[in-house]
């Protein structure tokens, strides 16, 4: 149980911030239990949730340790050593590199105290670290434009020569259906779609959507999983963007009856390139195209980025350390299960493994991977791409999607075998997995003893530290879904406020998860047949947190508000 607000005994930096005048002592205890909880330095958690100024905890610490503070503003990412300290590290610790003198690696840090990051950073560099004392929202502007303009960003792209981003096609082979030089060379739409693909990237979205309606045509982009107009151009354009986009995805232009898929790699530079899978589908007043932007970093960000709470995460990497068994990752399109299952695959992805996937298509291109892209047209479809894994002396299989009851057979045969086989499902729930499972006609036998984890998922909008206090009445909460107990021990909800480096109060995303173990209580309910319902009962007790309660305990955290947890989970 958490220790009690009138429990804690402030000392060191917190005891200081309060003598400064920075906080007062109730929020500076309630601030050392949530950064506590929260695992994160206190000035970190004091900056995150504006519960002080930055500049005066940099100097307040500065008087309780005796050092002086650095300002940041002379610093520029350039001047920073390059590829001294892995990005993870830097994100962990919220801890920069700022300059190396010999053996000696000077680091940027907003908490003195911050022992771990130091010992850490050593360690992976081989290099002495000592610590500097810095303005802890400055560190955070650095650190982002630091890892911004890095080799894989974009965002340093600029409108210059747009006409001439080298663009190729998918791998299909495909007639030239008459593409007649002017298509090709109508230089002002060529540019506006480059435009439009580059701003996409730039904007942190998604998905693009080109849609052509009656009188007008929209364009709109896919930003934290909100989707946003950004340009309307002339309704008498939609035919030659639609010509155009189809032309860099080498699909038919001549052929607008049926839906179309192709994929596009843009060629930014010699060392800068994203790929995008497109879909076209013939509406009522025209072709809709949706680009999908495939981001192969995020495959890389490691498990900690994702957001599972520590016990979920513990779940994970067990589950991930098996010889064999079945993991299954579940939710919506659009909710993050593929950027799960990579982040998985990259931790296992060793010399000693022999690793393949089947997808459609593979979205994450990642070396020392086998991967395969399913084409039912020439007859590989999921159950046959592994009917030849099998035949591939495999350690690990990857299934895109299970779709149906071959596909499932093979998989859980696979798991049965002494294989790691990982997978997604359409389901709404971890329990509602198991039953879809069984609805498709797989033996309950079969799902009680392969399937050992299931990852039910979310992805809600991460809050933007300029988020406001909102005070909400104790009976609210509770009919919310938050428990006595959390009430009591106290929290602090916030809401969207709004300022000019997020989106309407939001910034990037969160996952919000329920994992769920097969335990041999849960493996003799689905040998019984049991519903989702009786299943999602057990869960419960064995202490296994549904989507509901993971969401608000990203609401507790700070991480996101009320109001986006209620849009990506019901009670």
């Amino acid at each position: 149980m958490p220790p009690s607000n009138q429990n804690v005994t402030l000392t060191g930096l917190a005891r200081r911030f309060v003598e400064d005048g920075l906080l007062d002592e109730a929020a500076a205890r309630d601030a050392f239990i949530q950064a506590s909880n929260n695992k994160i330095p206190l000035i970190t958690y004091l900056v995150q949730n504006n519960l002080a100024d930055s500049r005066g905890l940099a100097f307040s610490a500065a008087m309780e340790f005796g050092v002086s503070v650095l300002d940041l503003s002379s610093f520029a990412p350039e001047m920073l050593p390059e590829k001294i300290v892995d990005e993870k590290l830097v994100r962990k610790h919220n801890a920069l590199p700022l300059y190396k003198r010999g053996k000696r690696l000077f680091i940027a840090v907003s908490d003195p105290t911050n022992i771990q990051a130091l010992d850490e950073i050593k360690f992976n560099t081989g290099l002495s670290t000592d610590a500097v004392l810095v303005d802890d929202s400055r560190l955070r502007e650095l650190i982002d434009r630091y890892l911004e303009s890095s080799d894989t960003s974009m965002g340093d792209l600029d409108d210059s020569d747009l006409e001439d981003i080298d663009v190729e096609g998918g791998d299909d082979e495909r007639e030239d259906a008459g593409v007649t030089a002017a298509d090709i060379d109508d230089a002002p739409i060529v540019k506006y779609v480059n435009k439009v693909l580059l701003d996409a990237i730039r904007g942190g979205a998604s998905d693009i959507h080109f849609e052509p309606y009656e009188k007008t045509y929209r364009v709109r982009y896919r930003t934290d999983g909100i989707l946003k107009e950004m340009s309307k151009p002339s309704i008498k354009l939609a035919p030659k963007i639609s010509a155009r986009v189809k032309i860099m995805a080498q699909l038919d232009i001549s052929e607008r009856r049926v839906p179309q898929d192709g994929r596009i790699k843009m060629k930014l530079s010699k060392t800068k390139a994203i790929d995008f899978r497109v879909n076209t589908l013939p509406t009522l007043w025209g072709e809709k195209i949706v680009l999908r932007i495939l981001d192969p970093s995020s495959a890389k960000l490691g498990i900690d980025a994702l957001g599972y709470e520590d016990e979920q995460k513990q779940m994970y990497m067990e589950a991930l350390e098996q010889p064999q068994g079945m993991i299954l990752v579940t939710g919506p399109t659009g909710s993050g299960k593929t950027v799960s299952l990579y982040t998985g695959l990259n931790i296992l992805n060793t010399q000693e493994r022999n690793i393949s996937t089947a997808e459609d298509p593979a979205e994450i291109n990642l070396e020392g991977i086998n991967q395969v892209n399913v084409n039912t047209k020439v007859g590989l479809g999921f159950a046959e791409a592994l009917r030849a894994f099998l035949r591939q002396d495999p350690d690990v299989i990857m299934v895109g999607e299970i779709r149906d009851l071959e596909t499932a057979n093979i998989a859980i045969k696979a798991a049965q075998t002494g294989h790691l086989v990982l997978s997604t499902l359409h389901t709404n729930s971890a329990p509602e997995t198991l039953t879809r499972m069984m609805n498709m006609g797989v033996p309950a036998f079969n799902i009680a003893t392969s399937v050992s984890l299931i990852i039910a998922q979310r992805l809600a909008r991460r809050l933007c530290s300029c988020k406001e206090p909102l005070d909400v009445p104790k009976d609210v909460l509770l009919k919310e879904g938050f428990t006595e107990q959390q009430i009591e021990t106290g929290f602090t909800l916030y809401r969207p406020k709004g300022c000019d480096k997020c989106n309407g109060g939001y910034k990037g995303r969160v996952g919000i998860y329920e994992v769920v173990k097969i335990t041999d209580e849960l493996a003799n309910m689905i040998m019984e047949e049991a519903s989702s319902i009786q299943i999602a009962k057990q869960a419960q007790a064995e202490g296994f947190a549904n989507l509901r309660q993971s969401a608000l305990k990203k609401v507790i955290d700070g991480m996101t508000s009320l109001e986006e947890a209620n849009r990506v989970t019901k009670d």
